[in-house]
Order: structure tokens, then C-alpha cells, then sequence
């Protein structure tokens, strides 16, 4: 997102000149800076090796979301209700690589900005838009989980409300630029100077440590306390309904019949996601031409097995099915919101002490180190995906590699 940890320059403006130079805008503080570009620390050679390391990741990044989007685009599977929260967050993680890092690299390994004031005011405010919104994307998707585990019922019966969803995404956008977008813009205008030198791109409150904290407050703390809230209930649902399985889980009795009262009838919380639990019932109640006739009149089976048994079966085998297929969804969201919080902890952190200590304590490399980090964020969301639903691994081997793909749906059939 961010602050430039390499722009802890040494300058003083005279007043009379800078108002002599740019009366139409706002004049230079009278402040001391000490830094020095982290390009300067190394040689040619690991210059050279950053900079690979840096243009990989932004291509990692971009055709990784790029991959994501293209996936919408093509398999109509993907489009329900819950997917969609990962395209939008897909579209932010994109514009990440596509315009923050590019801009970004050339910065890092000289320790100057080219291309003046206001490109630097529209990266900045860009890059801090994307990456918040990327984070309130991921707080929204644990919270639809949350709702698909633990309210099954409702859940469902809002599925078709498609302006719901879309009102969710827009207000992830809105909230995201209100948090930091008019400081940026602004900021030096309300303050009446300006800290930040000529040829350096830099958020103005870069020291101002009581704005940095409420800030990340709300753009890390609170979200990584709702999306553990969300999880931990998300596995609570899971346990107790597991819990639940095992006690009143299918059994035969003792006269060899199977009753209704021995399967684990489905509650209202006790539901996987719409699609699949949508899919899971059709197949389940869908009867069976020829298993019905030959099970009623079948005389090697005699009583054993009735239709009505056989559908409780199903049935049994159904919720059986919705309950693994929550807990793998709920341990790949888990690993998400860890990635996350590894991704987004050691910057904000070090942005804060920074901010109290003027940018004595913290070396710049560290800082730089966790800024990258910050981003990396971005590129491994896409990665992530498969572990999320079977559609998206089939999504993108159909785009892969169309040919396997090919032949495992032949197969299938």
C-alpha cells in the first residue's frame, strides 16, 4: 500500500522561495528528514536481482487475478452469490499489480520520483483504495461463510435478492476510499504545508502516529478480529454438528430396516454453501427409475430395503457430504485469513512504531521487506482459490488445460 520507507531525505525549503516558486500551492514545512534510498545500500548486482524479483511478482499477480477474472468470465458454475466476493476481491488484487507495483519498483531501486506531485498523489490514494479494499473483500467473505454455515435457512432464502450482494461490493469500495483517500488528498492543504520533498512520493501523515493508528485500526486490527470471530464460529458450527452426526448418525437396527428416526435430519444452521447444498438435495430427492422397481420387487432382498429406506440413505449420505464439504471450506478460509494476517501484521506494526520514532527506529530495509510483503498479499490470493471450492480448480484446468479437462468430463459421464 504505501509509505516509501526510502524517502527519509535531508531538506530545508526557504519560505520566500518555495512561496516565490509555487504560490498556488501549499508551502514546504520547515522539517528535518534523515534517509537514505535503500538502493544506494546495495551493489549493481543485487540491484539487478531485486528488481527481477520484484517485476516476477508484479507478473505473478497480475496473471494469477488475472486468471481468477478470465475463470467468471468463461464457467457459468462460478457465479452464484458467495463467488462473486472473490472476483471483487480479485479485481482489487489486480490493479495492485497492474499499476501500484509497476510504478512502485523504479521508486524503490532509485529513491526518486519522476513523474511529479499529482501522479504521485493518484499512486498513492490508488494503492492505499486497492489494498484496503482487498482487505474488507476478505472480512466479507468470511462473513458470507459465516452466514452459509451458520444460517443456513436465511441464507438460502436471500439467494435471490441479487441486488444484496452487489450492494455489499460497492459499499466495500466506498468504505475503502473514505479511510484514507481524503487524507492523502488533502491532508497538506488542512495542515498548511507540505513534508514531503520534490522528487519523493509519500502518504503526508507518514509520521503522524495518532492518524496511522486509528487508520489501521480500522483497516487491520478490527478486520482481523472479525474474520477469527467468524472462523472460530464457523469450526464451533462444524464441531457441534459433527458432534451431533456421531450420536444420531445412521445405524441399523435390529430387525435389518432402516427408519427415519435414526438419520440425522438437517437444522436449520446445518448447511453448506447454496450451491451445493441445492445440488446435494436435487440429486438426493431425485428418484430413481430403476431402483425403485427393482428394489420393491426384488425377492433376494426381501424387507431389508424399502424405497422409503433407501431415500433415508441418501438422505443420510447428503448431510454427511454437506458437513465434509463445510469443514474443507472452512479450513481453506482459515488459511486465507492466516495468509493474511502474515502478509499484513509486520507492516502495520512497523508502520506504527515508525511513525512514533520519526523513522529512527526502524531500519528502512525491514520496512521495505515488510511493504513487499504487504503485496505479496495480493499474489497469493488466486493461489488460494482452489483450495476453496472444486469448482475453481475445474474452472481453471478447463482454462489450462482444456484438454484434461476434457477428458475428465468424458469420463465422468
Amino acid at each position: 500500500m504505501r509509505i516509501s520507507s526510502q524517502t527519509e531525505l535531508t531538506w530545508i525549503r526557504n519560505m520566500h522561495n518555495s512561496t516565490a516558486e509555487a504560490p498556488h500551492t501549499a508551502r514546504m514545512c520547515n522539517e528535518t528528514s534523515s534517509t537514505q534510498s535503500p538502493g544506494s545500500e546495495f551493489s549493481l548486482g543485487v540491484l539487478v536481482l531485486l528488481a527481477f524479483l520484484m517485476v516476477l511478482l508484479a507478473l505473478v499477480t497480475i496473471l494469477g487475478n488475472a486468471l481468477v477474472i478470465l475463470a467468471f468470465i468463461m464457467d457459468r458454475n462460478l457465479r452464484h452469490r458467495s463467488n462473486y466476493y472473490f472476483l471483487n476481491l480479485a479485481i482489487s488484487d489486480f490493479a495492485v499489480g497492474v499499476f501500484c507495483m509497476p510504478l512502485y519498483i523504479p521508486y524503490s531501486l532509485t529513491g526518486k520520483w519522476h513523474l511529479g506531485k499529482g501522479a504521485c498523489k493518484l499512486w498513492l490514494a490508488t494503492d492505499y483504495l486497492l489494498c484496503t479494499a482487498s482487505v474488507f473483500n476478505i472480512v466479507l467473505i468470511s462473513y458470507d461463510r459465516f452466514l452459509s454455515v451458520t444460517k443456513a435457512v436465511s441464507y438460502r432464502a436471500q439467494q435471490g435478492i441479487t441486488s444484496n450482494p452487489v450492494v455489499k461490493m460497492v459499499a466495500i469500495w466506498v468504505f475503502a476510499f473514505l479511510l484514507y483517500c481524503p487524507a492523502i488528498l488533502f491532508w497538506e492543504y488542512v495542515a498548511g504545508c507540505s513534508v514531503v520533498a520534490a522528487d519523493q512520493c509519500y502518504a503526508e501523515f507518514f509520521h503522524n502516529w495518532y492518524f496511522l493508528l486509528c487508520a489501521s485500526t480500522l483497516e487491520f486490527f478490527v478486520p482481523l478480529l472479525s474474520v477469527t470471530y467468524f472462523n472460530v464460529h464457523i469450526f464451533y458450527s462444524i464441531q457441534r454438528r459433527q458432534w451431533h452426526s456421531s450420536v444420531q448418525d445412521c445405524e441399523l437396527p435390529r430387525s435389518g430396516t432402516l427408519s427415519w428416526r435414526f438419520c440425522l435430519l438437517p437444522r436449520p444452521g446445518a448447511s453448506s454453501t447454496p450451491s451445493e447444498a441445492e445440488d446435494s438435495v436435487s440429486i438426493s430427492t431425485r428418484p430413481k427409475k430403476g431402483s425403485l422397481v427393482t428394489e420393491s420387487s426384488s425377492p433376494s432382498r426381501g424387507n431389508s430395503v424399502t424405497p422409503e429406506n433407501d431415500f433415508s440413505v441418501s438422505f443420510c449420505a447428503m448431510t454427511r457430504s454437506k458437513l465434509q464439504q463445510d469443514k474443507k471450506r472452512a479450513k481453506s478460509l482459515a488459511i486465507i485469513v492466516c495468509a493474511f494476517a502474515i502478509c499484513w501484521a509486520p507492516y502495520t506494526l512497523l508502520m506504527i512504531i515508525r511513525g512514533v520514532c520519526k523513522g529512527t527506529c526502524v531500519h528502512s530495509s525491514l520496512y521495505e521487506i515488510t511493504f513487499w510483503l504487504l503485496w505479496l498479499n495480493s499474489s497469493v490470493n488466486p493461489f488460494l482459490y482452489p483450495l476453496c471450492h472444486v469448482k475453481f480448480r475445474m474452472a481453471f484446468m478447463k482454462i489450462l488445460c482444456p484438454k484434461k479437462f476434457a477428458r475428465l468430463r468424458s469420463g465422468s459421464f
